[in-house]
């Protein structure tokens, strides 16, 4: 004999108010790696839409700083390695701070016109 009761197609029903509440998760359970993947990607996204800070471009200069300093009193053949080394070490840091914020922000901005020209080509509003 044939089934005489449909089985349900949705899964969330509506209340007396007329909202519809849904029922929570019915699928399979999320596992680790997938966990994983979603919070790399979550936390990539608030990365990417953050805009840059003075901060964060000064820690940069710094670290390229500290770089270019080991880098000069190591290769320097001068009797004033360390103090040649600190020289440079500040003239580039003193050039990477600003022209790494404006990159930075230049390259933010680009991305957030990206992201609001998608929004615009689904169909959804710009936030």
């Amino acid at each position: 004999m044939a089934q005489t009761k449909r089985k349900r197609r949705t899964k969330h029903r509506g209340n007396a108010a007329g909202t519809i509440e849904t029922r929570g998760r019915t699928g399979r359970p999320v596992s680790a790696d997938d966990k994983k993947k979603q919070a790399r990607m979550s936390a990539r996204d608030r990365r990417l839409n953050t805009p840059p800070t003075w901060k964060s471009a000064l820690n940069r200069a710094a670290l390229a700083a500290v770089i270019i300093f080991i880098f000069v009193v190591i290769t320097s053949k001068s009797g004033n390695r360390i103090l040649s080394g600190a020289l440079f070490a500040l003239i580039a840091m003193a050039i990477y701070v600003p022209a790494g914020y404006y990159l930075e922000m230049a390259l933010w901005r680009r991305r957030q016109a990206k992201r609001a020209a998608e929004g615009r080509r689904d169909g959804r509003t710009k936030r």
